[in-house]
């Protein structure tokens, strides 16, 4: 199984990758994180923002796998804590799909690709830089991997 995270957006500050890159990398070879890029819609063309987030969607389903768990992250998501990630990520194992979490662009996502979701998730109740999603997500993912490990990485 494989992890995605497929986000709206490209050239992101270096520091972006770098946090990616630093938690993806400590990822066992039994779940690698691996990013995948979308090209965001210029929004300078004038086009409606409706216009904009299927132009997106539309990017983001050529970037998915043809069988994946998709999770979509939204700020009306399910809140969920770090053990809880931890059990859904047990549960993903055990599905064997791999499993594509969606970013969205600075509109956010739109409504048909929210539709076709198997779950929303909530990662913070912050409003976030949308390039903090990145590292951010793939720490999370790399801490509920140590909590199925009981790796010392998690204290509570």
């Amino acid at each position: 199984m494989k992890l995605l995270i497929v986000a709206v957006g490209t050239r992101m500050p270096a520091w972006v990758e770098a946090g990616f890159d630093e938690f993806a990398r400590r990822m066992p070879r039994e779940l690698p994180l691996h990013l995948v890029e979308v090209k965001a819609e210029p929004r300078t063309t004038g086009k409606t923002v409706e216009a904009m987030m299927s132009a997106e969607a539309t990017r983001i389903e050529a970037a998915l796998p043809t069988r994946c768990r998709r999770v979509i992250l939204d700020e009306r998501g399910t809140d969920i804590t770090t053990k809880a990630l931890a059990q859904r990520l047990e549960a993903w194992q055990g599905e064997g799909e791999d499993v594509a979490l969606i970013v969205g662009g600075p509109d956010g996502l739109a409504p048909a690709l929210k539709a076709s979701a198997d779950e929303r998730l909530r990662l913070s109740s912050l409003t976030l830089p949308h390039a903090l999603v990145r590292p951010l997500l793939a720490e999370a993912l790399y801490r509920a991997w140590t909590v199925l490990k009981n790796h010392p990485y998690h204290r509570e």
